[in-house]
């Protein structure tokens, strides 16, 4: 058979939001590649989704209904039809919802695939229908949220491929070369143009001829570093007091509370020089154009919040707004303006909202009601979700209705009482807004569904029918869900199902192509201002709460690797979990590279191999999230060690304040 090669797009939990090329031979996948109809994609992806076959073809791969026939969690199960899958998820949530009311039913879903039809369509119809709780999504990405729309209304950001105007970029917070590979391109050009590249992180991943400046700041220390910079600013009459004053509210509020921090107090508190943070400083007020790369990173600890909200204020204070390759860039998710009301004809609801963050909690507390069903999808909290430990005791109880609906045989659906199998992104139609780009995408799938594999918005249209229901949200197919995704976005001009389909992208018509800040783009708040102290900070805006302890010295990080940023990929892409340790660390321990470990603390232990390496800063260690429990030594993983304590902003996990010790075994 000949190869064919057909149009896809990577709907993943990342801001690229690529558009590919799929090789498909007598009707299996063999590769994928970059197109070039999204110019963001610059012809390369990553090797994730090249790989994305293995997934497709996993061993792992869930190709019917199956249901429990050993104990929780043995991973025994026996194939079932999809009738009698359907017809026993709806006698046990009618029979709960009887005895416990709808509340005692949970859905638990995330971002595993980003697509408009996955999440928030029939399977909202579903569940608020049945009284079901709310799920709060905290475990990423809510402090951020709630800091950019409270200041400036989740306003459209600088552009990627603007950045090769800028002459200082500040990258705070995040990894390009692990989450966001795309900037990297343009990075490098606008440091062959002459720009200067600061980075604030805690690791350094770039090599000597990437950057010009690396502030390895304390986890948790972020807050007072920009605090102490915004001081400096005002002491030295950097701030642009026009700007301030015509474009902001608020301002008085911060800079009153960043006079309280001195360089060399953040210094002390973020373990670095006090003039490497001046020379930061210096960089970002005198040089333009300026722009802020502000990633999520920052927002794993309880000051990520008021962190966030410090270094946003930034490009305000300095009035680095108005030119292309100023300002910042967070999420553009909001860009699009979606309507939900529009995707979806759902009955509204009051229902208690649960925050993901703490499900172990949510799971084994006596709460009223206590959660007696949970529906899984979208997700794998047993890999991801915060202590790890209560979360597989909660998933054991033999008293929870458990259905998971997934593409491979994750750590969570092993402990499944019903599993249903999923379709992968190149086996169903869907829609993409991308969240880093400013391109609506459309997907066909290149294969038919493997097994009896169904797509989200089929399955809980199908629940819903079962149930007896006559709404319209559980009668439409997925092309009128398609049809109601396009309608729904409110602000690309001339848009239409028709010409999405045949052109398979849209893009933003901002004047110029891309928004310049203030120029072509306004906050969205309600007087069109930034707002620099926002209500959402609370009562103590601004504030730093210090997080030692003496008995776990280490401070664990886990972010995103060039492996995995979820838990997808986790059944082949990290085989082995690793812990990368400082030199000086690991030398007061006798650790060698290679040397197999015990990372613990008072919510359990990984047992793992360790890397030596300077790349991280001294007191801070660093292990991958989203790793599977095979992965490690002992079944645990980075998770089993970080508390289900949440941030007063927007209720987020706070996996970085997990604090540790490192032994040799």
């Amino acid at each position: 058979m000949p190869t064919q090669t057909l149009p896809s797009v990577c709907p993943m939990d990342c801001p690229d939001t690529c558009s590919l090329d799929v090789e498909v031979v007598d009707g299996r996948v063999t590769k994928l590649h970059a197109s070039n109809l999204n110019p963001v994609t610059q012809g390369f992806i990553c090797a994730k989704v090249g790989d994305y076959a293995k997934h497709v073809y996993s061993d792992e791969r869930l190709l019917y209904p199956l249901r429990r026939v050993g104990k929780k969690g043995s991973g025994k199960f026996a194939r079932i039809s999809w009738d009698e899958a359907v017809r026993e998820i709806c006698t046990q949530f009618t029979a709960i919802k009887a005895q416990w009311g709808g509340e005692a039913i949970l859905p638990f879903n995330y971002g595993g695939s980003n697509g408009m039809l996955g999440q928030g369509t029939s399977d909202t119809a579903f569940f608020n229908k049945l009284g079901a709780s709310q799920l709060a999504h905290t475990v990423c990405a809510a402090p951020t949220t709630a800091v950019a729309r409270a200041m400036y209304g989740r306003m459209p950001g600088v552009a990627f491929q603007d950045y090769v105007h800028a002459r200082f970029i500040l990258i705070w917070g995040a990894n390009p070369k692990a989450s966001n590979i795309h900037l990297v391109p343009y990075l490098k050009q606008a440091k062959a143009a002459g720009a200067k590249i600061a980075i604030v992180d805690p690791r350094l991943n770039f090599s000597k001829n990437e950057f010009d400046l690396h502030l390895p700041v304390y986890p948790g220390a972020d807050v007072a570093v920009a605090l102490a910079m915004i001081n400096y600013w005002r002491e030295h009459n950097l701030l642009n007091r026009e700007f301030i004053a015509q474009h902001t509210v608020g301002a008085e509020i911060l800079l009153q509370k960043a006079e309280e921090y001195s360089l060399e107090k953040a210094a002390r508190l973020a373990r670095v020089e006090a003039a490497t943070i001046e020379k930061l400083a210096q960089m970002y007020a005198e040089t333009e154009p300026a722009v802020l790369r502000c990633g999520w990173g920052l927002e794993r600890n309880r000051n990520g919040g008021q962190a966030v909200a410090a270094i946003l204020a930034m490009p305000a204070l300095l009035g680095k707004f108005g030119k292309r390759g100023g300002g910042y860039t967070m999420s553009n998710g909001s860009a699009y303006r979606v309507d939900e009301n529009k995707r979806v004809e759902a009955v509204p609801t009051q229902t208690r909202e649960l925050n993901m963050s703490q499900l172990g909690k949510i799971l084994l507390e006596e709460n009223a009601p206590p959660v007696k069903g949970i529906f899984v999808y979208n997700c794998n909290p047993i890999a991801t979700m915060p202590n790890q430990n209560t979360v597989i005791q909660g998933f054991q109880r033999e008293d929870l209705f458990t259905v998971v609906f997934e593409q491979v045989m994750t750590d969570t659906a092993v402990f499944a009482d019903i599993v249903l199998p999923a379709v992968t992104f190149l086996e169903q139609k869907e829609i993409k807004k991308a969240y880093g780009s400013f391109a609506l995408q459309y997907l066909e799938p290149v294969i038919a569904p493997l097994g009896e594999a169904k797509p989200n918005e089929e399955v809980f249209a199908l629940l819903g029918r079962a149930m007896g229901w006559e709404d319209r949200a559980f009668h439409e197919d997925t092309e009128a869900y398609l049809r109601r995704a396009v309608a729904s976005v409110g602000n690309i001009k001339n848009l239409n199902f028709e010409k999405l389909q045949k052109e398979k992208i849209a893009f933003f018509d901002f004047p110029g192509e891309t928004p310049i800040q203030f120029v072509t783009s306004f906050p969205w708040t309600s007087d069109g201002k930034a707002h620099l102290s926002p209500s959402a900070l609370g009562e103590n805006p601004f504030g730093y709460l210090e997080n030692a302890s003496d008995d776990f010295p280490l401070t664990l990080i886990s972010p995103a690797t060039g492996k995995l940023i979820s838990s997808s990929f986790g059944e082949f892409n990290l085989p082995e979990l690793f812990l990368t340790m400082h030199s000086a660390d690991a030398r007061s321990r006798t650790i060698k590279s290679g040397d197999t470990v015990r990372v613990f603390n008072q919510y359990g232990e990984v047992r793992c191999r360790v890397k030596v390496s300077d790349s991280i800063c001294p007191g801070v260690v660093s292990m991958p999230k989203g790793a599977w429990r095979k992965a490690s030594q002992n079944g645990q993983t980075a998770t089993a060690l970080a508390p289900d304590t949440v941030s007063f902003v927007g209720g987020g996990a706070c996996f970085n304040d997990a604090r540790v010790e490192v032994v040799r075994v």
